[in-house]
């Protein structure tokens, strides 16, 4: 994809002064941040630790919560209606994009149930290697044990709730920067310090509480929800059953496996709710002549075409008869969405990864993580082209997604209509958003 400079630079100057933060680092280098930051602590109560339910007094305050939020959020969902034809259907409306109800009620229900992508295997390839995140108010590590085994907890100490690691790296155990209580990478309390003349402890109770972890592929999924914690063990065809649904082989078949290479990381924090970046991604290409005329170029967009599945949308396109023979977009692409907030993208020689994470109503995460196959891997000059061309296409979506957020916000703006032969994907979206906030 070729991009006149002065486009480029004009689109860099919009764009700089703005929190976007671009990171491109090794392997050695990263880190699984998730900074959802969600306003209200219910979702840890409601689906996790058995600790609340032996609580009345805590129990009855999420209760009192939940009611509060979830009474009007209820009636912003019901304002979109999934039974209606695409033909006939209008968009979710705006305050599904705005509401900090909403906001709070649609963390609880959609990210802290069923399962989540937050990472990717070659993180934890090795015995003691972690990586640290967080998804809403949940402080998350990852690790695998010298038994090779994968485990995930809530990073907080059982002490005095102080984080037990940040970013990613190798150890032997998890020792409390705070007070030095440490246990092992299976979670069990090794050692308490300095707790001579305690009554009514037992060191058995005092382990890290769990999460569950699977990973499929490449990728490392967890699940927080409390009905998935009482089970022993994890199936992996039930994980990709649920998560991919009747998709699953696919992915597969379009070179989504472990063989790739990671290269780098990249974020951006965009003024925009989480859901707007997800719009745009499941529009059928339809924004992709008038926004991205580089990528346009290296597409065949009469090729586009959109399957719908359980939880999984997947778009494909031929690639353009202008691409050059090391162009990045090769003969095929194929743009597959997960729900609620993971995109694959498989191109040519590439894979990248996008997830949208919600920083608030207004603003989200967008980290972007990049995959090549082996026999490009040493070939510095293809993989810079090739980010620099993504880079831009990602710096026009930004000032795509910020501007629609903001005629969101809009008193001219109240709900929209589909195209019905290319947004396909984006209405099975707010179905399957809308069956999840009810039900």
């Amino acid at each position: 994809m070729h991009s006149n400079g002065s486009e480029t630079r004009q689109l860099e100057t919009e764009l700089r002064g703005r929190n976007i933060h671009n990171l491109v680092s090794h392997r050695v280098e990263t880190e699984m941040t998730l900074l959802l930051k969600p306003i209200t602590r219910l979702s840890l109560f409601q689906t996790h630790f058995q600790i609340i339910n032996n609580n009345p007094r805590a129990r009855a305050r999420a209760i009192s919560v939940s009611c509060s939020w979830s009474h009007e959020a209820h009636k912003i969902v019901r304002e979109f209606d999934p039974k209606i034809p695409i033909e006939k259907a209008i968009t979710p409306p705006s305050s599904w994009y705005t509401d900090p109800s909403f906001y709070a009620f649609e963390l609880d229900r959609v990210f802290y149930r069923g399962w989540q992508a937050v990472g990717y295997t070659e993180q934890i390839q090795e015995p003691r290697d972690f990586f640290s995140g967080r998804l809403g108010n949940v402080e998350f590590v990852v690790c695998r044990d010298d038994n090779g085994k994968i485990a995930a907890f809530h990073n907080v100490c059982r002490h005095h709730a102080s984080l037990l690691v940040s970013g990613s790296g190798k150890t032997s155990c998890f020792t409390c920067p705070y007070h030095g209580w440490t246990y092992g990478l299976n979670g069990e309390l090794r050692k308490a310090t300095r707790i001579s003349g305690i009554d009514d402890f037992s060191i058995n109770d005092f382990g890290l509480v769990p999460i569950k972890v699977a990973t499929w592929g490449p990728f490392v999924l967890l699940n927080m929800d409390n009905e998935i914690l009482q089970k022993d063990n994890i199936d992996t065809d039930n994980v990709a059953s649920e998560w991919l649904g009747s998709s699953s082989e696919l992915f597969s078949l379009n070179g989504v496996d472990t063989t790739l290479t990671y290269v780098c990381r990249r974020e951006y924090i965009i003024e925009c709710n989480w859901k707007v970046f997800c719009d745009n991604y499941l529009d059928g290409g339809y924004h992709v002549p008038f926004a991205h005329k580089g990528l346009a170029s290296g597409l065949s967009l009469d090729s586009y075409t959109t399957s719908i599945f359980e939880k999984v949308s997947i778009q494909s396109a031929e690639g353009g008869s202008k691409q050059k023979e090391d162009d990045r977009l090769g003969s095929k692409a194929f743009y597959a969405f997960i729900y609620p907030n993971f995109m694959i993208n498989r191109y040519g020689p590439w894979m990248d990864t996008n997830l949208a994470i919600p920083l608030g109503p207004r603003k989200c995460l967008v980290v972007f993580d990049y995959f090549l196959e082996a026999s490009f891997k040493d070939d510095k000059a293809f993989i810079e082209r090739s980010l620099a061309d993504s880079e831009k296409v990602q710096m026009e979506d930004i000032r795509l997604c910020e501007g629609v957020q903001k005629g969101i916000e809009s008193p001219a703006y109240s709900t929209g209509r589909y195209a019905p032969n290319v947004e396909k994907a984006m209405h099975h979206f707010h179905c399957l958003l809308y069956d999840n906030l009810i039900n």
